[in-house]
């Protein structure tokens, strides 16, 4: 088992606060974790996600699925907190080059 996945299924179990963090770029899944009520800001979320994901020199959108299912953009601080706080218990995100024409889920 992946050592940062145990790591965040055990704030999931023991931190109500902390946000699972699921997310996806091409075939590579990564997880981590964030503070459901100081998760900072958009800027800061995009860089550790192209930082984990190894993407740095891409330019990537990122998208998350909400409670209905439906992908929504996460690109500007008020779209990462509704993301966020809407996470129950995960936050499913989907990452994308801009190159690519657009977010599809499940891609």
């Amino acid at each position: 088992m992946n050592r940062s996945f145990h790591k965040s299924q055990t704030l999931r179990f023991y931190d109500c606060s902390a946000v699972e963090v699921k997310s996806k770029f091409g075939a590579e899944f990564r997880r981590f974790s964030l503070d459901r009520h100081k998760p900072g800001k958009f800027e800061d979320f995009y860089k550790l996600v192209v930082h984990t994901h190894h993407i740095s020199n891409s330019d990537v959108t990122i998208g998350y699925a909400d409670v209905h299912g439906d992908l929504l953009p996460i690109n500007n601080d008020d779209n990462f907190c509704k993301a966020v706080s809407s996470a129950n218990p995960l936050l499913r995100v989907f990452i994308q080059k801009r190159d690519d024409g657009g977010l599809q889920p499940g891609t």
